[in-house]
C-alpha cells in the first residue's frame, strides 16, 4: 500500500519505494536463510557425535564410516585441517583407528582454540564483573559474554549458528550442566579457588568476579561437550581446575 501510495504521488517515489521492498524482501530471506543454515551445521554436529559414539560402544564399523565421512564433509576447505584431512586419506584401513586419527590429527587442533576461547571469556568475565558497579550490569556482561563464547565455539567446531541457534545451543548446554550437575558450585571447588588464595589475597568485589569467571568456564566446558563432533578417546578430558589454573595465571 505504501509502494501504491508513492506511486500514486510520482513515478519516481514509487519505483524507490519499490526498490526498498524488494531489498527488505530480499534481506529477511537472506537472516532466514541463515539461521536455517546454521540450525542444520549444529544439527550435524550433533549427528557425528552419535554416529561416532555408537561406533566405538557398540563396535559399529559403518556408523563409525559415516562419522568420520560427515567429520570430512563439515571440515573440507578449512585450511587450518587439511592436513589433518589428508591423513585421514591415507588411512583408510581400519575405520576405527581413523577415528581416533581424527581426533588426534584434527579435532585435537580445534579443541586447543577452544581452551583459548574459554580461558579468554572466563578471564574477561572475571576482570569486568569485578569493576562493573551495580549487579544488573554485571548479569548482562556475562549474559552476553556467554553467548558470545558459545557462538564462537560452535563455529570454531563447524556449527557457524545464527541467532536462533546460539540460543538452541545456550539451551543444550543448560540441558547438559543439569544432567552432569555442574550449574552450582560445589564446596569443593569454592575450597579449591580459596585454597589458592586467589579470593583471599583480593577484595569481595574481585572474588565476586571470580566466581562468575568460573561459572563461565563450567559453561563453557559443557559448551565443549555439546560441540566438539568426536568423544574424548585418545585425549584427556580438560577439567575446570585446568581452566581456573590458567584464569589465575594473570595474577
Amino acid at each position: 500500500q505504501v509502494v501504491v501510495a508513492l506511486f500514486s504521488r510520482t513515478a519516481p517515489l514509487g519505483w524507490g519505494g519499490a526498490a526498498l521492498a524488494v531489498q527488505f524482501a530480499l534481506a529477511v530471506i537472506a537472516i532466514i536463510g541463515r539461521e536455517i543454515y546454521g540450525l542444520i551445521r549444529l544439527n550435524a554436529l550433533g549427528s557425528i557425535q552419535e554416529d561416532a559414539a555408537r561406533a566405538i560402544t557398540a563396535n559399529d564399523s559403518k556408523a563409525a564410516g559415516e562419522a568420520v565421512q560427515h567429520l570430512k564433509r563439515l571440515y573440507r576447505g578449512r585450511g587450518d585441517l587439511s592436513a589433518g584431512l589428508a591423513a585421514l586419506d591415507r588411512h583408510a584401513g581400519d575405520i576405527m583407528d581413523r577415528i581416533r586419527l581424527a581426533e588426534r590429527d584434527v579435532v585435537a587442533k580445534l579443541d586447543e582454540a577452544a581452551n583459548r576461547i574459554i580461558t579468554r571469556a572466563s578471564r574477561r568475565v572475571t576482570l569486568t564483573t569485578a569493576l562493573l558497579p551495580t549487579p544488573a550490569l554485571d548479569i548482562l556482561f556475562v549474559a552476553a559474554q556467554n553467548l558470545r563464547m558459545l557462538n564462537e565455539l560452535a563455529t570454531l567446531y563447524g556449527g557457524r549458528p545464527g541467532t536462533l541457534g546460539t540460543f538452541r545451543l545456550a539451551r543444550m548446554v543448560v540441558g547438559h550442566l543439569a544432567v552432569t550437575g555442574g550449574i552450582a558450585l560445589t564446596d569443593s571447588l569454592t575450597q579449591h579457588v580459596l585454597g589458592r588464595g586467589l579470593l583471599g589475597r583480593l577484595s569481595a568485589r574481585f572474588g565476586e568476579g571470580a566466581v562468575n569467571g568460573i561459572m563461565t568456564a563450567r559453561i563453557g566446558l559443557a559448551a565443549l561437550d555439546v560441540c566438539r563432533p568426536l568423544p574424548w578417546l585418545s585425549r584427556e578430558k580438560p577439567g575446570l581446575s585446568d581452566v581456573i589454573q590458567r584464569i589465575a595465571d594473570f595474577s
